[in-house]
């Protein structure tokens, strides 16, 4: 028996034969058909803006609900309805579960099989805006005091791992996308993104990798439960501020502790990624190896997107410029961990627009580990003539190019629009 029923109704050992019905400004009609195993698919289906489904009984695994037990009993009466005996509906649920089973090996085979940019970018780039439209709407319930769905934290983090592991440059171009007013959630993403990256980059395994993009995502949740007002000030804070913004470390830790998922080392870097190796962080004033290498990691990635990033109160630094202050400091973040962050963003990180001694603007596609001042770069501005010219790609590093970066420059000083050109020079 197939009954339609809304997403609330929803429970694990459903089979979901389709999605009835789903909100229009979604932007992705899902077309979702399999066994429901737990909740976390539901949480997942809701993201997505699913209201209605199909759901098949004859292949379920709990009984009808006896709200529609009269329906059914009602249309057992009727000449043309179908029944099937036990036997054979055993044999249609192992042959859908077989089915499913084999869909996700599949995918799971796929899942994380390079890509070229161009590629990975479409995908990336559908994903990103998904993701931020899932974090904002999870900020702003847990900004209302609403319990965080950490399971979606965790299907976003696995999702922009997997993106990663293709391709290091799709999804970390768009973290130079600027949206002062949506900081707060972006942050978060980005910061999966730039650790899920240079962890990559260290070489650690992909289940590391998925940790420490979640804890990336969860490490400054707490945010969340600040007085906004504070956390979105458009001046410098006072000290009573200041000790306020610092309980958010407090707050992230009540909203995931005791979560499904949540495993010590995200606790680890919710705790101690304002830690710094002088002794000079907070909350406990922690000194060099008392602090993990995921939370040294954190911290640099934590500080080096937050001084990047468009925010109500400042305008974002170039990279070169937060990197150099990573440097400087040694004395608070691991020399040794800013050294290999430098090398795997390059010091031209992928996305920046670059100023070339030929007066050309070009796009920075690929960093130089070996070189980083060298990066791959697609040239597509005249500065002299001020127009755009038929794109072109060179390897800075080119033994036969006497073509060097002069520096970097912000889009808006040519006015050009940052979204845009990437959709123009990496859509395909």
């Amino acid at each position: 028996m197939r009954v339609t029923l809304p997403i609330a109704e929803l429970k694990p050992g459903m089979f979901v034969d389709s999605v009835h019905k789903q909100r229009a400004d979604t932007g992705l009609k899902i077309k979702s058909r399999g066994m429901v195993r737990d909740h976390n698919i539901i949480s997942k289906l809701s993201a997505e803006g699913v209201l209605e489904l199909n759901i098949d009984f004859g292949l379920s695994e709990i009984a009808i609900p006896e709200k529609y037990q009269a329906k059914e009993s009602k249309d057992s009466q009727r000449p043309d309805t179908l029944k099937l005996d036990a036997r054979t509906k055993r044999r249609r649920a192992a042959q859908a579960e077989q089915k499913s089973t084999k869909v996700t090996k599949k995918k799971k085979k796929s899942a994380t099989e390079p890509n070229t940019l161009e590629k990975e970018f479409e995908l990336a780039s559908q994903a990103f805006e998904q993701h931020n439209r899932k974090v904002q709407a999870l900020y702003t319930d847990t900004t209302a005091g609403l319990k965080t769905d950490v399971g979606l934290i965790n299907e976003i983090s696995k999702e922009i791992v997997e993106s990663v592991l293709r391709n290091s440059n799709a999804m970390a171009i768009l973290t130079r996308l600027q949206d002062k007013d949506g900081y707060n959630w972006r942050h978060m993403i980005n910061c999966a993104i730039l650790v899920s990256v240079f962890a990559k980059y260290l070489g650690l395994s992909e289940e590391l990798i998925k940790q420490l993009a979640m804890g990336a995502m969860l490490h400054d949740v707490g945010h969340a439960r600040l007085p906004q007002g504070i956390v979105n000030k458009d001046d410098k804070l006072n000290d009573i501020e200041y000790k306020a913004v610092q309980k958010h470390v407090v707050h992230s830790l009540g909203l995931v502790k005791g979560e499904q998922g949540v495993t010590p080392m995200m606790m680890d870097m919710i705790i101690n990624h304002h830690e710094r190796i002088d002794g000079s962080g907070y909350p406990r004033g922690l000194k060099g190896l008392k602090i993990s290498k995921a939370a040294r990691i954190m911290a640099i990635v934590d500080v080096y997107d937050a001084m990047t990033s468009e925010r109500p109160y400042q305008q974002g630094e170039e990279p070169i410029h937060a990197l150099r202050y990573l440097l400087t400091n040694k004395e608070q973040f691991d020399p040794v961990l800013v050294q290999r962050f430098i090398k795997c963003l390059g010091v031209h990180p992928v996305g920046s627009i670059v100023k070339l001694t030929n007066d050309r603007l070009a796009l920075v596609l690929a960093g130089n580990q070996h070189a980083p001042t060298e990066p791959n770069v697609r040239v597509f501005y005249n500065t002299k003539h001020m127009h755009h010219i038929t794109a072109k790609e060179l390897d800075l590093s080119g033994t036969d190019l006497d073509i060097k970066v002069v520096a970097s420059i912000r889009p808006l000083d040519y006015q050009i629009n940052l979204s845009r050109l990437l959709k123009e020079h990496l859509l395909i």
